[in-house]
């Protein structure tokens, strides 16, 4: 029976299957989650655990710490992901155009409801509580009396004891005067502003982003790179030049929509980015509380539509400072799942927060009790709608591979790929089991180097829902004389019994590419 428009529930449902103990999980979710690494998850051993726990996805915030820090991390990533024998995608995120507070002294400010505050670009000037320089001009030609702005160490983590609303009263030359709407206490060296539903004239890459792309990103071949506050398709094709001018014409593109802008130009974004990443902390500024979920719901559905990787931000807050998230927040996980995310993203969850593994682990198992119920089939004739008649050969052989895994009950389907594109094809139509994806070298790439052609793109799986990539090998050494068909099954379902996936009898569906021709076959596995 159909329950909501995204949620299969089997009638008549007991209350009893939900009161009785979870069954143990053999093998994470569908649903992929990236981790943000910081102070604590620094570590070989906590990022190790991290990595064992569920994090598909390393996420990397140049908008605070310097490259040094920001190295020893990801040395210490790869000797951990080196450890339990898994590769881990890098995603950079950019700073964007984010306008700052430099608190020098460090000291607490407090600020009063009722009480007023001078915003100035005169960095001279000493923060307090009743002026704070920005490193900004143009905010007085930016705003006008009555729009809102907020200001904070973290901002958006709904405390408003930590964060500040300000109304704009006047502006006098290039400074704003602003009303304090609540009693809040910036604490830290750096607070950041936000202007809500105000356009920025600060670029979208800023010189800041280029200097660390050029140097950090290209030395480390960074598979994956969140352009912060996207606010146009223009912004991604110059983020994609700019790739291309520095050896990275392999990386990602991920645009993350966080202001009205990006919204309003939803459909072109989505069509220049590789993925997108639904930044509902300015969005809850950006847009009316009870707009936000719209927005997500419609976004991730045209993501869906188009096979485009979609991953929500801003989940399970609380798990900062608690060991358990809130109810909100654990039925706000699963309905991201319901409505067909590809990934959660945790920020200061494991950044800072002081359980990050377990902060991985719960949103992990979240994940994997929504994805019992989610509506494939719904999704699947949708997707198929949108696709029309005639489908190209790809996407019909596709969802052919998915509709047949699910007709004989599966228990992975296996995609033999070069570039991933496959295997996201086969994910685009929802495969309630995994997408084992064997991605072969391309000639003349060596697979043993992290900057390889075929291993930057088994990587980039990883943020894809559902998709388990294996590095394959054209070495006959390797091979042990098989032939490519040969060796790619027998290196996927060596893995699958290995996790548990794949059982004596199961049946596997094959999906590779021959020639200019597409097919798929049915393996049944050896008891």
């Amino acid at each position: 029976m159909q329950g909501a428009s995204h949620m299969l529930l089997e009638e008549p449902l007991r209350l009893a299957s939900v009161l009785a103990p979870a069954k143990p999980k053999v093998f994470p979710s569908l649903t992929k989650i990236v981790g943000t690494l910081g102070p604590k998850s620094h570590s070989v051993e906590v990022i190790q655990e991290c990595l064992t726990a569920g994090m598909s996805v390393a996420r990397f915030d140049f908008s605070w710490m310097d490259a040094a820090y920001h190295q020893e991390t990801l040395d210490n990533l790869r000797k951990a992901a080196q450890n339990v024998k898994k590769l881990c995608p890098v995603m950079l995120d950019t700073l964007g155009p984010e306008i700052q507070v430099h608190n020098s002294t460090g000291e607490p400010i407090e600020l009063k409801a009722g009480n007023h505050v001078i915003i100035t670009p005169d960095i001279s000037k000493a923060p307090s509580a009743e002026i704070l320089p920005i490193k900004f001009a143009d905010l007085a030609k930016a705003v006008k009396k009555g729009d809102t702005l907020f200001m904070g160490q973290y901002l958006f983590t709904g405390s408003e004891t930590t964060s500040v609303w300000l109304e704009v009263v006047e502006t006098s030359g290039e400074n704003v005067n602003c009303l304090v709407k609540n009693t809040a206490t910036l604490a830290g060296h750096l607070f950041t502003l936000h202007a809500s539903q105000v356009h920025i004239s600060l670029p979208t890459l800023s010189e800041y982003d280029k200097q660390v792309i050029s140097t950090w990103g290209s030395r480390n071949s960074v598979d994956i790179i969140s352009l912060s506050h996207t606010r146009s398709a223009e912004d991604v094709r110059e983020l994609k030049t700019f790739l291309q001018s520095h050896d990275l014409p392999d990386t990602q593109i991920y645009a993350k929509i966080e202001n009205s802008e990006g919204l309003d130009h939803f459909d072109e974004i989505l069509k220049e980015a590789d993925g997108i990443i639904i930044s509902r902390g300015d969005l809850g500024i950006d847009l009316p509380p009870e707009n936000v979920f719209m927005f997500q719901k419609t976004a991730i559905h045209k993501c869906n539509l188009e096979g485009k990787p979609v991953i929500v931000t801003r989940v399970v807050d609380s798990m900062i400072d608690n060991l358990r998230p809130t109810r909100a927040e654990a039925t706000d996980v699963a309905n991201a799942v319901l409505d067909g995310s590809d990934g959660i993203l945790l920020g200061a969850e494991t950044l800072r927060g002081l359980y990050p593994v377990d902060a991985v682990s719960t949103v992990g198992r979240i994940c994997a009790e929504a994805e019992t119920v989610y509506n494939q089939p719904l999704l699947f004739k949708k997707v198929m709608w949108h696709v029309g008649d005639p489908m190209p050969h790809e996407e019909s052989v596709a969802s052919a591979a998915v509709g047949s895994a699910i007709k004989v009950k599966a228990a992975a389907i296996v995609v033999f790929t070069f570039s991933g594109r496959a295997a996201r094809l086969v994910s685009k139509y929802r495969p309630t089991m995994p997408v084992l994806a064997v991605i072969f070298p391309r000639e003349g790439s060596d697979p043993s180097k992290w900057r390889s052609y075929g291993t930057n793109q088994a990587r980039q799986c990883f943020a894809v829902r559902g998709v388990y990539p294996l590095m394959g090998s054209t070495d006959e050494a390797e091979t042990g004389g098989l032939t490519k068909e040969e060796y790619g099954i027998k290196l996927a379902l060596n893995y699958g019994r290995s996790v548990g996936i794949v059982k004596p009898f199961d049946r596997v569906i094959i999906f590779e590419k021959i020639g200019d021709s597409s097919v798929v076959k049915i393996v049944e596995c050896e008891g």
